[in-house]
């Protein structure tokens, strides 16, 4: 009886075992693929990156393409709403660089003006520059926790959600930190660890 519990156990264990090696695979050649489409892009950030005086940045630059997109939508740093108020404005790939880096060089500059770090900018591309000044008043370092203070109870109140109303977010971060939640109209406020976590695994596939 022992042999044959130890017999199923292992064959489980075999079985288990083959089952991670085939997810891990099947992961891994997604998120090599997702990584060749954003690295396509490439040589248009640098470009435009140059023209900001944003070079120092490119890496971030591709992992925000990578965190909105994964590169394979023309929108690529959905930097539609930044620049017109509303979605699906921007015409073109390239478009989206321009105007995504011209924001992204806008908030970066008064994050540096205020003495912020380079993730409170990241976050306030997704939030909106006044988060910085929030920052400013907080220790000049973006963090998850003020990050989702903001979030809860200044942007989402401001855009009408006053209850802390949550939706699903199923993003590994978000999984870990609340079981998947967003504050409904209050951005993401995971936004600046993800295109850290992001920026990190391009220079991991590249």
């Amino acid at each position: 009886m022992k042999r044959k519990k130890r017999s199923v156990f292992k064959k489980f264990l075999i079985v288990l075992l083959l089952a991670l090696i085939v997810c891990g695979g099947f992961f891994y050649v997604k998120i090599s693929n997702q990584v060749k489409q954003v690295m396509v892009w490439e040589d248009e950030v640098k470009k435009v990156a140059k023209e900001y005086q944003m070079e120092e940045y490119t890496d971030i630059i591709l992992g925000i393409i990578f965190t909105e997109s994964k590169g394979d939508h023309i929108d690529l740093m959905q930097s539609s709403e930044s620049k017109f108020g509303a979605r699906n404005q921007v015409t073109s790939s390239e478009e989206s660089i321009q105007f995504g880096v011209e924001h992204l060089a806008e908030v970066v500059n008064e994050a540096n003006a205020q003495k912020c770090d380079i993730w409170t900018a990241v976050q306030a591309y997704n939030f909106g520059s006044q988060y910085i000044y929030y920052i400013k008043d907080r220790g000049q370092k973006n963090t998850l926790e003020l990050a989702e203070t903001y979030s809860r109870d200044v942007l989402a109140p401001l855009l009408g959600n006053k209850t802390q109303e949550t939706y699903p977010y199923k993003h590994p971060l978000a999984i870990i930190h609340n079981g998947g939640k967003l504050y409904r109209n209050g951005g993401n406020f995971f936004y600046a660890e993800s295109v850290k976590w992001n920026t990190n695994l391009i220079k991991w596939f590249k």
